[in-house]
């Protein structure tokens, strides 16, 4: 499955626009990790931890989403869209990433085809 970015598929046309497609994950950061990630950003240095979180989040998001257009019948996910937000409060913190775009179905092979 091609999951882009951009709002076309340069060289391939766009067979069928088949609707919106969307997958979302919320995890839960540990207390430690929170609590170790706030040392270091007092201190400085990146957050092995978030960053670590944040990968799996997007990852299970972007899969989410990808699978939904599968089960539409497309090949291709134009215009994806990655939003991050934090949920919660008074030290239950957690992180929401929802990934969006267009389900298309394009056309393998033109650029051959012209040849």
């Amino acid at each position: 499955m091609l999951v882009v970015t951009a709002h076309s598929l340069d060289g391939m046309p766009i067979v069928k626009y088949l609707g919106l497609v969307t997958g979302e994950a919320i995890l839960g950061a540990n207390i430690f990790k929170d609590f170790f990630a706030g040392i270091r950003d007092i201190v400085g240095g990146r957050s092995a931890a978030y960053e670590g979180e944040l990968r799996k989040a997007k990852a299970i998001a972007v899969d989410e989403m990808v699978e939904q257009a599968r089960k539409m019948g497309a090949n291709a996910v134009i215009g994806v869209d990655l939003d991050y937000e934090t949920i919660g409060g008074s030290g239950s913190n957690m992180l929401m990433v929802s990934a969006s775009g267009t389900a298309v179905l394009y056309k393998a092979g033109y650029d051959e085809d012209r040849k």
